[in-house]
């Protein structure tokens, strides 16, 4: 992609993904997220109402009555995009490329950010971790970070979650938002790593996936390269047999996804190439901030 080319693909996507960060996600987002972020500030005594989760136990032994720990709402928080640049986000059946989806997530949630004075940081990973850019405010870094989500070429093809949540787990110290933003399509166990990513810090996952993941169509006898492989293979998509193997691995992959995240208590969102994600992603904020 020459220069004019990025910088207009620029412009056409913080155009489109600031008016909604503006308009739409600001509030939700300051709800959703905003009250996660907390330090501890002092102790006082236990009154009416109060958790019974926030009480210090060791200060009510010394004093012989309850005393509660008082949390104030930090003034800023950090925001990580966890993109996967593996090579299965250049699928695009039905709707847009995956990857173009991603890049529209990605610099909508930076843009809303911006609106709560938050910092954002970027890790691109495939199957491994091909670029760390530290978390910092602002429209430029923000502008920054988009023009990497459209323009950035890794060295790797494949997938490895747990690489991506283990480094961001060591590496940023301070607890954060995060957002993992992939198709998840990816054979490791990460159930592991996304509960101690998710207990450290606040994850959210967010699967972009197009719907010819999900089915394939009969065509008759077609040449098929993996993506992340490389490999070359012919499939006959007229065997009902060969539909249905196909149908099962995305159900399987889904049955997969939706366990893990369970048990880790991350909440997710997925969203369809060819659907409008500001009406996933409202849902995913709402529901957050009604707990």
């Amino acid at each position: 992609m020459d220069a004019t080319e990025l910088l207009k693909k620029i412009r056409k996507i913080e155009i489109k993904t600031r008016g909604l960060s503006q308009d739409i996600f600001a509030g939700e987002y300051h709800t959703a997220f905003k009250g996660r972020g907390v330090i501890f500030s002092e102790v006082r005594e236990y009154q009416y109402g109060d958790d019974i989760r926030d009480i210090d136990w060791n200060v009510t032994a010394r004093h012989n009555k309850p005393f509660v720990k008082v949390y104030e709402e930090e003034r800023e928080l950090t925001m990580m995009l966890l993109i996967d640049v593996s090579g299965s986000r250049n699928f695009g059946a039905v709707g847009i490329e995956k990857k173009e989806m991603m890049a529209e997530i990605a610099a909508t949630l930076a843009f809303s950010s911006i609106q709560n004075n938050d910092k954002v940081g970027v890790i691109f990973f495939s199957d491994k971790v091909e670029k760390f850019i530290p978390p910092k405010k602002g429209r430029k870094h923000i502008l920054l970070i988009i023009r990497e989500i459209i323009d950035f070429h890794p060295e790797n093809t494949g997938t490895d979650i747990n690489l991506v949540l283990e480094y961001m787990t060591n590496m940023v110290k301070k607890r954060c938002t995060a957002f993992l933003i992939s198709d998840f399509i990816d054979d490791h166990d990460y159930t592991k790593s996304m509960s101690i990513a998710n207990r450290k810090h606040d994850l959210v996952a967010v699967q972009v996936y197009d719907k010819r993941d999900t089915q394939l169509p009969d065509v008759g006898l077609l040449r098929m390269r993996d993506s992340e492989t490389g490999r070359m293979l012919w499939v006959d998509t007229s065997s009902s047999k060969t539909r249905k193997m196909y149908d099962r691995m995305w159900y399987d992959r889904q049955q997969k996804l939706t366990e893990t995240t369970l048990r880790s208590g991350v909440d997710i969102a997925s969203i369809a190439t060819d659907e409008d994600f500001v009406k996933s992603l409202l849902g995913l904020f709402r529901k957050r901030g009604m707990r």
